[in-house]
């Protein structure tokens, strides 16, 4: 751990932690529905798509339905200024998607975001929306109207990494698109311009071993081009929802990782230290997945443990998702 987070950590709270803490707790009991909840990395409920991520946030603030976060989702993402065809695309394909059971993450941000969202409430996957802000601060102002529908949905649910009360700023977004893609098997991107923040999510989504798809269209719109580039880089082009879930699936059929260490908390045999963990992590760094594959055990409790054990001092967190045996002495 970071020298400056340790002293951060064990100094007192900052003047506004107290405020800061009634808010959320107020935002925790209001809504009369009992669907806002928080999620931390230990948490059975988070996300074990995000916890095999490099950064996966410590703390999920969530209005909604919380067992979206468990289902296969896709993401849909694109350009705030959509054409007229690319914003039907994606409410068609988020449609027909969620129809097949698939959740529809996206930013509901303008344009192919918020088309993307809307089309997944037709069907019966839902959708989850990524905030920027707070899970009560909803952005664009004008979606708050969205964000209301999707919070109330049975399959429905707001999402964010902020405290409520957090403004929506510029720096926010990136750091919210790495969790759309991490959230997601797989990325559609509908439309999008060279310059475009959707290509920042699909570059994310293949960091994360995920699959990235992309819809072409006109040699001669600006907002074909990041999809032509995309394609051109190895994404998967598609013209119905029919090419992502064949994907999907291919990928849902892949056979489980085999056990090798038996269950979690078994001290096993062998020389080494006699936390399991350890003597899986080795000397070499290892990725989040390899560690998985070495022990068997599951995403979230694994997750869970790596953290204690950075929290002890005993492993460091390297860049790139990598984790680290720390010597004695």
């Amino acid at each position: 751990m970071p020298a400056a987070l340790a002293t951060a950590i064990a100094g007192p709270a900052p003047p506004t932690f107290s405020e800061r803490l009634q808010r959320c707790q107020a935002w925790l009991r209001g809504g009369g529905s009992g669907r806002r909840s928080f999620l931390t990395l230990g948490d059975a409920e988070y996300p074990s798509a995000l916890l095999q991520t490099a950064d996966p946030p410590l703390l999920l603030f969530a209005d909604g339905a919380v067992d979206r976060l468990a289902a296969p989702s896709l993401a849909i993402v694109g350009s705030r200024h959509p054409t007229p065809q690319g914003e039907e695309n994606a409410r068609a394909f988020a449609a027909a998607l969620s129809d097949d059971g698939l959740v529809i993450v996206s930013g509901m941000a303008r344009g192919i975001d918020a088309a993307a969202h809307e089309g997944a409430l037709r069907g019966a996957g839902g959708t989850v929306a990524v905030l920027g802000g707070g899970p009560d601060v909803p952005y664009p102002a004008g979606h708050a109207g969205l964000a209301a529908r999707i919070s109330a949905h049975p399959a429905g649910l707001l999402l964010s990494e902020y405290a409520p009360g957090t403004p929506a700023l510029r720096d926010h977004f990136p750091r919210r698109n790495r969790i759309i893609a991490g959230l997601s098997l797989g990325t559609l991107v509908v439309e999008a311009a060279l310059r475009s923040g959707s290509l920042i999510t699909a570059r994310l989504a293949t960091e994360a071993g995920r699959e990235v798809f992309a819809i072409p269209g006109s040699i001669h719109s600006p907002q074909s081009k990041g999809c032509h580039a995309l394609i051109k880089q190895g994404a998967k082009l598609v013209e119905v929802a029919a090419d992502i879930l064949e994907e999907i699936r291919a990928a849902q059929a892949r056979p489980p990782i085999e056990r090798e260490m038996g269950e979690p908390g078994d001290p096993g045999a062998g020389d080494g230290p006699a936390d399991p963990l350890l003597r899986a992590l080795g000397h070499d760094p290892a990725t989040l997945d390899a560690l998985q594959a070495r022990t068997g055990w599951p995403t979230a409790e694994l997750s869970a443990r790596l953290l204690e054990l950075e929290l002890q001092g005993a492993v460091a967190r390297l860049p790139g998702g990598l984790y680290q045996r720390r010597t004695a002495g």
